[in-house]
């Protein structure tokens, strides 16, 4: 495994995140637990997780199944990174009520001493924004971190899905606050097939010294050869990789890629998870996997040196934006 600094930060963390989204909904405990331990094993400390995950009635046992893993002992909580969000509604759906989401201070000290419980863990390592909420200042927000950051139960706070602007807005109030450093980290929507954070989202990450975490590497697996697995009667697309395949420019867009990299002998998903990896700004793609295998596939993609020609040809096949403002200015 190889390691980068975490943004601006001394936090060193391995260049490939362990999502968990799936742990609970698609992938058993004792399933999960097995996944962790190989992702520590091949050297993966930086998990990643939310409050949330788990989803409907289940809120929350995501985190559960890290926890019941961390009192595993044999130095796992030590030895991992840990990542989780806040901001949505943890009551049962329908049962909402007000002040218990988004990112008042009231929520967040709510919501990360629900985490801490359900995580089994004293302390989390970086907690993350899950979504701007247009409601609560910064000043309030950065209050409420302070103290949790006084009290040890967080060390860093990250983004998910800002725009570039409120990048920028949470740390310029930040430093004129004092005390907390601010962002560091933002995962965002970015992969060959959804380039649009090239704009303005990398961009203000890289000025404010935030590490970049790109969510859903795969866009939902429609780069992970799916028109292939289609074909040979494998697991058919679904969602958003669906939808775009519905479309006759975008599948002929995928056909290409896949075609491409057959040429090359690369496995498409790896390539993908790959080229994330060449990105100026770029930390660590997060990868979900729901079986060992997948986590394999996952673990290749770190060695795997795209050539400058197999970069060349994917960015004619998925051209990026182009640089702010030029792209939209001009």
């Amino acid at each position: 495994m190889k390691y980068t600094q975490l943004g601006r930060t001394g936090l060193k963390v391995s260049r490939l995140v362990l999502g968990t989204m799936n742990f609970g909904p698609q992938t058993n405990e004792p399933d999960s637990h097995a996944i962790m331990d190989a992702a520590l094993d091949a050297g993966i400390n930086y998990f990643d997780t939310a409050n949330v995950y788990g989803w409907g009635e289940n809120k929350g046992r995501t985190e559960e199944i890290i926890g019941t893993w961390f009192a595993k002992g044999d130095g796992r909580r030590d030895r991992t990174v840990l990542a989780t969000k806040v901001y949505g509604n943890m009551a049962a759906d329908g049962d909402a009520w007000p002040n218990h989401d988004k990112l008042s201070a009231v929520n967040i000290r709510r919501a990360v001493d629900a985490s801490l419980k359900r995580l089994q863990t004293d302390y989390i390592d970086i907690y993350q924004f899950h979504h701007v909420d247009r409601a609560t200042p910064f000043e309030e927000i950065w209050q409420a971190i302070d103290t949790l950051i006084q009290q040890g139960k967080i060390l860093y706070v990250g983004s998910s899905n800002f725009p570039g602007y409120k990048i920028a807005q949470a740390n310029e109030i930040a430093a004129r606050r004092g005390g907390t450093i601010g962002l560091v980290s933002e995962q965002c929507l970015y992969n060959l097939a959804e380039r649009r954070a090239e704009m303005e989202v990398i961009p203000a990450a890289q000025e404010y010294g935030l590490g970049v975490i790109p969510w859903s590497p795969l866009q939902g697996g429609l780069l992970g050869g799916v028109i292939k697995k289609e074909v040979s009667g494998g697991r058919r697309a679904s969602g958003r990789a669906a939808d775009t395949l519905a479309n006759p420019t975008s599948r002929a867009q995928i056909q290409a890629y896949e075609d491409l990299l057959e040429k090359h002998g690369i496995e498409p998903g790896e390539a993908a998870l790959a080229w994330l990896l060449t990105r100026p700004g770029v930390t660590g793609p997060i990868v979900g996997p729901r079986t060992a295998e997948q986590l394999d596939s996952a673990l290749r993609a770190v060695e795997l040196e795209l050539s400058e020609e197999l970069l060349g040809s994917l960015d004619e096949i998925f051209p990026g934006p182009g640089p702010s403002p030029e792209a939209f200015a001009w």
